[in-house]
């Protein structure tokens, strides 16, 4: 709409009473207006005249007799009126509802219940305006200015809001009374709200008045309901009794000696047991209306409560309590039953959703306990925010419960001014940090080393080029000359802070969070640590923000170690795995405090899919065969590896593929941990085997491969064990093969060789193709393996092996025509065989480590019938370790060495020894 440009006297200002005028409304006012027009003949006149009546001279000089106020009880009625003193102390309990509280008309009935029920004798009630009713007063402000005529519509929304609500739930004299009032406000706003439209600006005075009048709304409601209820209860204009000091932009401070005297006149004025208050709002010492800016309620109540030195303050919300960290990025943050005041001030200013820090502020003096309740589950007790002395017993039992809580703040930038010049040189932090005031940035962690050669700290990202360029500036003669170094900008940065009380009392606490982070490869960038202790703070990636939170709460709150878990090769082991996995997962999580969940599944053709929970490990492959997409081993990777809110991976590699074990150095360099019985990784070339070493140490990830030799045998972890406590390691033999110790357990008694290995095969003993077991290159896999564990440096091609296939035969068509022509080659074997028996013996297929002569072999040997090899049955393994220690009777290993069920058991317990590895308790 064109503002019209009509004569406007000067002399306006004169009716308007300037002394009495805000002076930033002043200043904009005059600079906005036309100056050749009269009052009553400007078109906005009314919008003028109630800016001069509403806003001006109620806080300055009063016309005689009547003003215009946004109150229903606010009348001047000259009658003798009996002051009452104001009694305090135990008797008041104080409540704060929030938006959400009030939200609807259902929601006030509710909290009228509360109020109504609670026992005490006496009851202070905080209100907030209704939800999104303060953005919405807000927007209108914002609209006004950018002289949008919307905000009329926006206005009307509002109108609506409170009428309906009203008409829900009043009736009669209360519903007519509070909705003349409600208009004579909608129409006091609305010319308010043109006088900004003309000026095209809105002073922090006058945005405050507009904004604060939701809470007037909401507690004459929620009095009036009260009332209905035939309860006495006064409802109170905050502005008329809480007295604050504005310091700088966005913060006050209350003049509690003000608002206590202005409390007890208007207590004296209005005596009741239950008086209804308004949040968010206050008067400076100059009666100009303001606020206590944004979470202002929760302030209101704690002041109040300080005022009325309350026996305590509960603080109504949609949450159970105070969670342990942010239940949105941690699943299994639990509800602190307690906080002392120190702990809940530090997690409110690292960003944890408690309170407001200042919030706590008024309430430490007088030790008046604030009680987080969830307004929607009355059944749950909250969380109690007091001094440590009254923290009951319950509490102090929780195993490590030094380390109340962790929060996160993202976004942030570090600032590192680097140089020798500056160690010993007094003022330079104190110049360093006089120029980032002076840009109005805000410093959130400060890291300085003893040797004072740099200083570090955090500050918004938003906030880090004004910072950068300023520091340029004042550092420039230093940075030329030498004696500074660098003023170095990391950007992409989180803080993580743990924070608890008893920290301070407690060794081994920065450890203990350093190995979780570590463990989870975790990179740290800057450490801060006050001497009280009472948080820990430190600066990762902002990539890595969830997974560091998730990482140290299941460290320090033995919540469930999650692993998220990629199994690839779902054939025989890794279906079997799955199954194991799905019927121990309840007993893991009850009893173990260990989750477990598969993000993926991946065939040859097909993978599965979940970035949330977990694959439902009950019906995973009928949700392959309906959900199931192109197998896609990189997209496969990031989705177990990409989920932030998991801290640890691992992937689990049940196939016997060269290609999948050729990623494992990549994957181990990522920080993802891999499990696996596949042998080709770790009998491949030498020198990979030697660089997935490598990389596992310095990692910190965990590469396991138990089921490789002995499939559920611990074959690899006894040696490891003989060589970590310094045994010396002489030979190792063993039949590592279950189908061959089968067949040669077998060929006996006039038995045909051929006959043996058919049988076998027809038991699934063997491969498909039987030439892959009788070729002793799997045995030779195993060889190499513990070769290379106990010390030897040797390649595959270095074991020579002796194949049972005869050699004619090794290049047959296929594995049927390989049985069809194996009895023509049974008479060698026969002789060996009767050879063996009149010597009294038996044949054995072995392989052999000779650590002494660095070498190795595999071959068909005879044993004495007395010799432990000679006592194996079935399909068992067997492996004798001859050491130092074990020399004249070597240490033996038994136990079926393979099967699908045995193997996939040695996978799952390289798992939970990750799992312990992790944290869980072992």
């Amino acid at each position: 709409m064109a503002l019209p440009m009509v004569p406007f006297s000067s002399v306006i200002f004169h009716s308007f009473n300037c002394t009495s005028l805000p002076v930033p409304f002043t200043s904009h006012f005059v600079r906005r207006l036309p100056c050749h027009c009269s009052l009553s003949s400007h078109p906005f006149s009314h919008s003028l005249r109630y800016v001069h009546q509403q806003l001006l001279l109620p806080w300055g000089r009063q016309p005689p007799r009547t003003r215009i106020c946004a109150s229903i009880t606010d009348v001047s009625v000259d009658v003798a009126v009996e002051e009452k003193r104001l009694p305090k102390g135990e008797t008041w309990s104080v409540h704060k509802f929030g938006g959400t509280c009030v939200g609807n008309s259902s929601r006030i009935k509710n909290v009228a219940d509360i109020i109504i029920n609670d026992n005490s004798e006496r009851k202070f009630v905080v209100v907030s305006a209704m939800s999104k009713v303060t953005d919405m007063m807000y927007d209108l402000i914002h609209k006004a200015q950018s002289r949008t005529e919307s905000y009329v519509s926006a206005l009307d929304a509002v109108l609506e809001k409170h009428s309906s609500t009203a008409h829900d739930l009043l009736a009669g004299e209360d519903l007519s009374t509070f909705l003349s009032q409600l208009h004579q406000d909608i129409s006091n706003l609305k010319a308010m709200l043109q006088a900004i439209y003309i000026a095209g600006h809105a002073t922090e005075s006058f945005t405050d008045f507009v904004v604060g009048h939701g809470e007037l709304w909401s507690a004459q409601i929620l009095s009036l309901v009260i009332k209905k209820r035939g309860i006495d209860c006064k409802w109170m204009d905050a502005r008329e009794v809480l007295v604050v000091n504005p310091t700088r932009s966005n913060q006050v401070d209350p003049d509690y000696w003000e608002s206590e005297r202005k409390l007890e006149e208007w207590y004296s004025l209005n005596p009741s047991d239950v008086i209804i208050a308004t949040g968010f709002i206050a008067s400076t010492r100059q009666n100009i209306p303001t606020t206590l800016k944004r979470d202002g309620s929760d302030f209101s109540a704690a002041i109040m409560g300080a005022l009325f030195k309350a026996r305590q303050i509960t603080i109504w919300t949609d949450v159970d309590g105070v969670y342990s960290a942010d239940p949105r990025k941690v699943g299994d943050a639990v509800i602190l039953k307690t906080l002392s005041y120190q702990e809940a001030w530090e997690m409110s200013y690292f960003g944890a959703n408690v309170l407001h820090p200042r919030t706590i502020t008024p309430v430490i003096q007088y030790g008046i306990p604030i009680i987080i309740r969830n307004i929607f589950n009355l059944s749950s007790p909250g969380t109690m925010i007091c001094h440590p002395s009254i923290i009951g017993d319950e509490d102090r039992l929780i195993f490590k419960n030094y380390v109340k809580g962790f929060a996160t703040i993202d976004n942030l930038a570090l600032v590192n001014v680097e140089g020798t010049g500056m160690a010993g040189v007094p003022g330079t932090a104190s110049a360093i940090f006089a120029a980032v005031k002076d840009v109005g940035a805000n410093v959130i962690m400060i890291s300085q080393a003893s040797s004072e050669h740099s200083v570090c700290f955090a500050v918004p990202e938003k906030e880090v080029k004004a910072v950068a360029e300023v520091l340029q500036s004042l550092f420039h003669g230093a940075l030329d000359a030498g004696r500074l170094s660098q003023v170095a900008i990391v950007p992409n940065c989180s803080i993580l802070a743990a924070v608890g009380q008893k920290m301070a009392s407690t060794p081994g606490v920065c450890a203990t969070l350093f190995d979780a982070l570590a463990k989870a490869n975790i990179n740290v960038r800057a450490v801060a640590q006050g001497c009280s202790e009472y948080n820990i703070t430190v600066v990762v990636k902002r990539e890595d923000s969830i997974k560091a939170l998730r990482a140290v709460h299941s460290r320090f709150y033995l919540s469930k170690t999650t692993i998220a878990m990629g199994i690839i090769g779902p054939g025989l082991i890794g279906s079997t795995l799955l199954d194991q996995l799905r019927d121990q997962a309840a007993i893991l999580k009850a009893e173990l405090n260990i989750e477990l969940r598969v993000m993926g599944i991946m065939g040859s053709k097909l993978m599965l899919l979940d970035d949330d929970t977990g694959i439902n490990l009950g019906k995973w492959r009928e949700l392959r065969e309906e959900k199931g997409e192109v197998a896609n081993l990189e997209k496969f990777v990031q989705n177990v590896h990409g989920n932030h809110f998991i801290p640890n991976t691992v992937l689990v590699d049940c196939t016997a593929d060269s290609f999948i074990a050729s990623n494992y150095a990549d994957w181990l360099r990522k920080g993802i941990h891999v499990i696996t019985p596949n042998k080709k990784a770790n009998s491949g070339p030498l020198n990979e085997y030697l660089r997935l070493r490598v990389l596992q140490r310095q990692s910190y990830t965990h590469y396991f491969y138990e089921a490789t030799v002995g499939a559920g045998l611990p074959i690899i972890s006894t040696l490891r064990g003989l060589l970590e406590t310094g045994d010396r390691i002489l030979q190792i033999e063993g039949i590592f093969s279950g189908t061959l110790s089968y067949i040669f357990n077998n060929f006996k008694d006039g038995r045909l060789f051929s006959e043996v290995v058919a049988e076998a095969r027809d038991a699934g003993y063997t491969e498909p193709d039987p030439r892959e077991d009788l070729s002793g290159t799997d045995v030779a896999r195993k060889v190499i393996i513990l070769a290379r564990e106990s010390g030897l440096k040797l390649e595959l091609s270095d074991i020579p092996v002796e194949n049972l296939v005869p050699e004619s035969l090794r290049l047959s068509a296929s594995a049927e025509e390989f049985m069809q022509q194996l009895p023509k080659f049974n008479q060698e074997l026969t002789e060996k065989l009767k050879d063996a028996e009149s010597a009294e013996e038996v044949l054995r297929y072995v392989g052999v480590v000779d650590v002494r002569n660095s070498k190795g072999v595999v071959e068909l040997r005879r044993y004495k019938k007395d010799h432990p090899f000679a006592q194996v049955t079935g399909s068992d393994n067997m492996i004798a370790f001859t050491t130092r220690r074990y020399k004249n009777q070597p240490l033996i290993v038994r136990g079926p060495g393979a099967g699908a069920q045995v193997t996939a058991g040695g996978i799952f317990n390289d798992i939970l020894r990750l799992a312990s590895y992790l944290g869980a308790p072992s």
